[in-house]
């Protein structure tokens, strides 16, 4: 039976430099896009502790939820803010997992990688120049649009790329916590504090993996109806636990729903959920 630990498991997804640059087909590639706009395959770069009996690791599955649309690719020009989410594992039997994710972006330092992005920008533009050079005979076309002196929009679009002389790559990594609860809150801050320690110049306190190994050995899920407050990196990470006689555990802003959806559209959801029409959410 499960030891009622706060996490199962942290987990590292990203760029692994021995396989490269695989497309994503999950996602949907689309070549024509730029080798920046592009995806490629994530994958689980590590995780701790290998595995538990009450949880086994869905490699396949952890993998793809915590970067659902793959690994992206910027430089020095693109924003490049941390960004949070979270997932839910569902079993065979109806047990449930629970996923929070913080995926960040980090330099590439290794030059094979750059290579092929550079790679796949001179094939690209190549591409591009077969595909959107006029034919020598159509003069009037090209003084109407522009294209043969370089100035339309789409042709200026695809200078929007990658020099490995000049730029600095960036690649999104993750770093991920598995839980049996929904504690969304204190994970969100457990994993926004280890981010912060790997990337503040002064190092943290304690060993990076002492922090870890106390999320997962030394931190108990709080009773029911009781709160919990632990130590994190910079501060301390409080959670609570509903009773069995209140609401099901919901950690999660509603707030953030009125500000995504509307107050029209929420109102609407709402009265579909009482009148138990199905609900279909789609979204990029």
């Amino acid at each position: 039976s499960a030891p009622g630990r706060f996490a199962d498991y942290f987990v590292i997804c990203g760029l692994d430099t021995e396989t490269g640059l695989e497309p994503d087909e999950l996602s949907g590639e689309n070549f024509e896009q730029t080798p920046l706009r592009r995806t490629f395959k994530s994958k689980v770069l590590a995780r701790y502790p290998e595995n538990v009996e009450w949880n086994p690791f869905d490699q396949d599955a952890v993998g793809m939820l915590c970067m659902p649309k793959g690994l992206a690719f910027k430089t020095q020009a693109d924003s490049r803010e941390p960004q949070f989410h979270s997932f839910i594992i569902t079993r065979e039997d109806g047990s449930r997992t629970f996923g929070f994710s913080l995926t960040f972006f980090e330099e590439v330092t290794s030059k094979q990688i750059c290579s092929a992005m550079q790679t796949l920008y001179h094939m690209h533009n190549a591409e591009y120049d077969i595909l959107h050079t006029p034919p020598t005979n159509d003069k009037e076309s090209c003084s109407s649009t522009g294209d043969c002196n370089g100035t339309s929009v789409s042709k200026l679009q695809r200078f929007n790329s990658y020099d490995i002389s000049r730029d600095t790559l960036y690649v999104s990594k993750c770093i991920c916590l598995i839980t049996p609860m929904s504690f969304m809150k204190a994970c969100k801050k457990v994993l926004e504090q280890l981010h912060q320690a790997v990337t503040s110049p002064q190092p943290p306190p304690l060993p990076l993996e002492s922090y870890i190994y106390n999320i997962l050995y030394e931190v108990p899920l709080p009773p029911a109806g009781r709160s919990l407050k632990f130590s994190g990196v910079y501060g301390p990470i409080v959670c609570q636990r509903p009773s069995t006689s209140e609401l099901p555990l919901f950690d999660f802003p509603v707030k953030e729903v009125f500000e995504l959806l509307g107050v029209e559209n929420v109102v609407q959801l709402f009265t579909c959920a009482l009148l138990e029409f199905q609900i279909l959410l789609y979204s990029q």
